[in-house]
């Protein structure tokens, strides 16, 4: 065997051999790369005791369970609405303190129109309900021979009527309404959007609004606030005491 043959045969071996080290190493990356991911998207996914925990969780601050429970506590606290219990709002509900009330001392009830929620305060002024709602979209309609502001009214009410089971309005089917302002009324729809869309009104879920409607007694004061406007309603839980 020549030299030269000789040495080309060895830098010939020498070549295949860094090039298996190269594919080896490649799968032994992809192989890592999998690894991690796998693990991170285990870790991501919550046990069924987290789950549970959650839910306990979700129900002592007053959001009560199920989807709706979930959107709530995530308008409440200003987060992504997705109604999908994920890791990061697992973590968020554990460490989430109780809503309060902006009006505290007081039984009534307050709807948030910023976050689109609505809270259900105790006689001691604690929040004992918290509820996604819709309200007026705050956009002009001509529906059913009737146009107008999808307008829903800021400040303080009372609740003057209710009507128990389904009411058929110009604009379309009320569930357990419990009226506040010259036909408005909060009730039950079977479509509560993340936002404003109703045409004045302030949809519940059909799933509480029978409940909601037994925890409203005609008379019970209604704050309506935004960022921009809020009027207590202190001074009329005061007169209705002495009365």
């Amino acid at each position: 065997m020549s030299p030269s043959f000789a040495r080309h045969s060895f830098m010939r071996g020498f070549s295949t051999h860094i090039r298996l080290g190269f594919v080896v190493l490649a799968l032994l990356l992809a192989m890592s790369h999998s690894s991690f991911a796998a693990g991170k998207k285990t870790s991501n996914r919550l046990t069924r005791g987290e789950a549970k925990q959650a839910t306990t969780r979700l129900a002592e601050m007053g959001y009560g369970s199920g989807r709706s429970a979930l959107i709530a506590f995530q308008k409440y606290e200003g987060r992504k609405v997705t109604g999908q219990l994920t890791r990061d709002e697992f973590e968020a509900i554990t460490n989430a303190a109780a809503p309060e009330a902006k009006d505290a001392g007081y039984r009534h009830v307050e709807v948030d129109l910023d976050r689109q929620i609505l809270l259900l305060i105790d006689d001691e002024g604690a929040v004992k309900k918290v509820l996604p709602v819709s309200t007026g979209s705050n956009k002009h309609y001509r529906e059913k021979g009737m146009s107008g502001l999808a307008y829903t009214p800021r400040g303080r009410f009372k609740i003057y009527a209710k009507i128990a089971g389904w009411r058929t309005s110009p604009l379309g089917l009320l569930y357990y309404p419990n009226y506040f302002s010259d036909g408005l009324a909060i009730h039950g729809n079977s479509s509560v959007p993340d936002t404003p869309a109703s045409h004045g009104c302030i949809r519940v879920p059909n799933s509480a609004a029978i409940d909601l409607y037994k925890q409203l007694p005609i008379g019970t004061i209604l704050l309506i606030y935004d960022k921009a406007s809020f009027v207590s309603g202190k001074d009329w839980a005061t007169t209705d005491s002495r009365e």
